[in-house]
C-alpha cells in the first residue's frame, strides 16, 4: 500500500452498532485518530441495507470534525461522503479517477469489517477429535468463525445423531479434515457420507452449501463424488499433512474467501459495501486476530487478548512455540457473556465461585436472582456499587472459564513425536502441552464493555489480574473504544499506520504487573523493586500499587526472594528497561513501566485461589480494593 495515504476511514459493522473512525497523518508524519462516530446497524428490517448505518456513522465523523479537531490537524469539516457513498481515492491498491477538490475532501483509503447478521457460523468434521478435528477447530476459530459443533468419528455419537445435528444447525460453511497425506481414507469418506445423508442447507439463500476439504489429498476425488452435486466442494492443502505438522493457512484463507462469497453477499447491502471499500471486507474477529498477530510478530512479543461481550467471550493469543515460530490461536466461548449469557456463566462457574470475589456478605440466592434479572433485562447497567461489584465478579469467572477453554485448544499437536524422560511416560499432558506460557507473556489486552467501560482503569486491571493470574512481569492494557477491528483490517495493508494508532490512541496502558511465582507465609519477604526513584519491598500476600506515569520510569530492577521467580529463575533479579526513541524505529519491545494505574506489585503468589468460606476472605478483598484506591462497599 502506498505511503502517500494520509487519510483513512474505517468502519466496523457490528450486530447492533456500526462504528466509524477517521485516521489522519499529522504534520509530524504520525498517523493519529481524529474522530470516532457510531450509528445503529441497519442490516435488519425495516432498513435491510447495511450501508445506511455506514453512511450514518461516517456522517457523524463529518459533523464532529466540523466543530472539534485535535491539535496538529487542519481544522474544518472533512467531506468523506459524495453522491450517497463513501468517497475514497484508492481501490485495491490503485488510484481511482475520483479526484480531490480540496485538502479536506475525500479519504485516501476506506476499509471495513463486519459481524452483522450473526457473523460466520461453521461446523467442522474430522476423523480423530483430538487430532484432525482439533486442527480444524483452530483453523475455523482463527478465521473468525463461530464454531457451532465438531463432528468426529470418535465423538461418541451414532451416525443418525450426526445427521440430525447437521440438519438442525444449518452452518454457513463446513470444514472437513482427516488423514495424513497418503494415509488411510476410509474414515474421512465415512464422514463425507454423513454430510451427504444430512443434505444440510445453508443459512442464507438457496445456493449450494460450501464444504472446504482440508484432509488427505489422496481422497479428494472420492470425497467429491460422495458429497455429490448438491454441495460446493472446495479442496485445499491438508491441515495435518503429517502427524507432527499443522498447516492452517490455506484453510483459513479459503474460509475467508467463502465468507465473502457465501455469507456477506447474502446480507442486505453488502454488495454495495464491497464496491465502496478499497480492500475486501474482513470478519470482525478475524480482524482483531490479524492485528494482534501482526503486532506480536513485528514487536517480537507474546500477547494475550480478550473481548468479553454480552453473549460471547473471544480469547486471542500469540505465543512463541518451541520451534521459534509465533503461533496465533483464537477461541470463542459462545455461552459466556455479561448480559444475554450471564446465567450460563452462573451455571458453569457456580454461584459460590462468583460470590467468592465479593468484598461483602451476601446470600448466594440474592446473587442468583440479580443475575437472572440481568439476563431478562440484558441492556441494563449497574445502578448501585454493589451491583457493579457483582458484575465484576461475574466477569472474573467468565474470563477465567474462557481462558481455560482457550488453553485447552492453544497447545502443541497431539500425535507429534516428542523426546520425553521416564517420568513423563505416564503423563497424559506431556503431549499436547498448552502454548500459553504466562511467565513469557508480555502484554494483556482487555476489551469489551465490562473492561473498556469500567468506571476506573484500576478495576479493569484488577479483574484481569484475578482472572488470568499473570506471572513475572506483564503489561496490562485496555482497548478503550474497541478500535482493534478497524486497525486489524488496516494492518493488512498499512501496518505502520495501524501500529501508531494502536499504541497512541487505541490501548490504554494500565501499568506493569510484577507477580512473583512461589508460595510463602503471609508477611515473609517476597520481592524488592528499585530504580527511577523507586525503592520498595513488598512482603508475601498483598498487592501494592505505586502511582507511576508511562514516561516517568526508564529502568527498574526486580529482585525476588530466594523462593520466588520473576522470569530469570528463583531468587534471580530481572531488569526492565523502557525503549522508545519516539521515531517508531525501535529494535526491541520492552514493558512500559508505568501507566494510568501505575506499577502494580502482586505478591499473592502463583497460583493463588480464593474460597468462599476461607477465613478473612472479605478483609483481603477489601485490602485489594484499597491498594488500588478503589471505594469500599458499605
Amino acid at each position: 500500500m502506498s505511503s502517500d495515504v494520509r487519510r483513512i476511514v474505517a468502519t466496523d459493522c457490528g450486530s447492533t452498532t456500526t462504528k466509524a473512525i477517521l485516521i489522519e497523518r499529522n504534520d509530524a508524519g504520525e498517523y493519529r485518530l481524529v474522530a470516532r462516530g457510531e450509528a445503529p446497524t441497519t442490516v435488519e428490517r425495516p432498513f435491510e441495507d447495511v450501508t445506511l448505518g455506514v453512511l450514518n456513522s461516517i456522517t457523524e465523523l463529518e459533523e464532529i470534525t466540523e466543530t472539534t479537531v485535535p491539535n496538529g490537524f487542519a481544522s474544518g469539516r472533512r467531506n468523506l461522503l459524495k453522491d450517497g457513498k463513501v468517497w475514497r481515492q484508492y481501490k485495491e491498491g490503485t488510484k481511482d479517477a475520483t479526484g480531490v477538490s480540496g485538502p479536506l475532501d475525500s479519504s485516501d483509503l476506506y476499509v471495513s469489517t463486519s459481524s452483522a447478521g450473526g457473523g460466520l457460523q461453521m461446523m467442522v468434521a474430522g476423523v480423530v477429535k483430538e487430532m484432525s478435528a482439533e486442527s480444524a477447530e483452530r483453523a475455523a476459530l482463527g478465521a473468525g468463525a463461530i464454531l457451532m459443533d465438531t463432528l468426529a468419528v470418535n465423538d461418541g455419537r451414532k451416525e443418525f445423531q450426526r445427521v440430525e445435528r447437521l440438519r438442525q444447525l444449518r452452518p454457513d460453511i463446513i470444514l472437513m479434515s482427516g488423514g495424513t497425506d497418503g494415509g488411510n481414507k476410509n474414515q474421512i469418506i465415512e464422514m463425507a457420507e454423513v454430510i451427504r445423508r444430512a443434505d444440510p442447507k445453508p443459512r442464507f439463500g438457496d445456493m449450494k452449501l460450501p464444504v472446504i476439504y482440508a484432509g488427505n489429498k489422496e481422497a479428494r476425488e472420492e470425497i467429491n463424488n460422495v458429497l455429490g452435486a448438491s454441495i460446493e466442494f472446495q479442496p485445499v492443502d491438508n491441515l495435518r499433512p503429517t502427524l507432527d505438522r499443522e498447516n492452517l493457512g490455506p484453510a483459513r484463507e479459503e474460509i475467508h474467501e467463502m465468507f465473502l462469497q457465501h455469507v456477506m453477499q447474502q446480507a442486505p447491502g453488502y454488495s454495495k459495501l464491497l464496491e465502496w471499500t478499497s480492500e475486501e471486507v474482513m470478519a470482525t474477529p478475524n480482524a482483531v486476530g490479524k492485528l494482534l498477530k501482526e503486532y506480536a510478530e513485528n514487536e517480537k512479543i507474546n500477547v494475550l487478548g480478550v473481548d468479553i461481550g454480552g453473549a460471547t467471550t473471544d480469547v486471542f493469543s500469540v505465543f512463541l512455540s518451541s520451534s521459534g515460530e509465533r503461533i496465533y490461536n483464537r477461541t470463542v466461548s459462545a455461552n459466556l457473556g455479561m448480559s444475554y449469557s450471564i446465567c450460563n456463566v452462573l451455571k458453569e462457574a457456580g454461584v459460590e465461585n462468583i460470590a467468592r470475589w465479593l468484598p461483602f456478605e451476601i446470600d448466594p440466592s440474592q446473587v442468583r436472582n440479580r443475575l437472572r434479572n440481568k439476563m431478562i433485562r440484558p441492556t441494563t447497567i449497574p445502578q448501585t456499587y454493589e451491583d457493579l461489584l457483582i458484575e465484576h465478579a461475574v466477569s472474573r469467572e467468565a474470563l477465567r472459564l474462557a481462558f481455560e477453554h482457550h488453553k485447552s485448544l492453544a497447545r502443541d499437536l497431539v500425535g507429534m513425536a516428542q523426546q520425553r524422560d521416564i517420568g513423563q511416560i505416564f503423563d497424559q499432558k506431556a503431549a499436547g502441552a498448552s502454548l500459553v506460557n504466562m511467565m513469557a507473556l508480555d502484554m494483556v489486552i482487555g476489551s469489551g464493555g465490562v473492561l473498556s467501560h469500567a468506571p476506573q482503569r484500576a478495576q479493569s486491571a484488577l479483574m484481569m489480574m484475578d482472572a488470568y493470574q499473570p506471572e513475572g512481569i506483564t503489561m496490562l492494557t485496555v482497548d478503550s473504544i474497541f478500535m482493534m477491528p478497524h486497525l486489524g483490517v488496516l494492518s493488512a495493508h498499512l501496518y505502520e499506520a495501524a501500529r501508531q494508532v494502536f499504541e497512541r490512541d487505541c490501548v490504554v496502558k494500565c501499568g506493569t504487573c510484577i507477580a512473583p511465582i512461589g508460595i510463602a507465609k503471609e508477611g515473609e519477604p517476597c520481592v524488592t523493586v528499585k530504580g527511577s526513584g523507586i525503592d520498595v519491598s513488598v512482603p508475601f500476600g498483598e498487592i501494592r500499587v505505586i502511582p507511576l506515569a508511562e514516561d516517568q520510569a526508564t529502568e527498574i530492577v526486580v529482585e525476588p526472594a530466594k523462593a520466588f521467580d520473576v522470569g530469570a529463575g528463583k531468587g534471580k533479579a530481572v531488569t526492565v528497561k523502557r525503549f522508545d526513541t519516539g521515531k517508531g524505529d525501535r529494535e526491541e519491545f520492552s514493558n512500559l513501566i508505568g501507566g494510568a494505574v501505575g506499577l502494580i506489585i502482586d505478591t499473592r503468589g502463583r497460583p493463588f485461589n480464593i474460597e468462599l468460606n476461607s477465613p478473612d476472605r472479605i478483609n483481603k478483598l477489601r485490602a485489594n480494593l484499597a491498594a488500588f484506591g478503589l471505594p469500599l462497599p458499605g
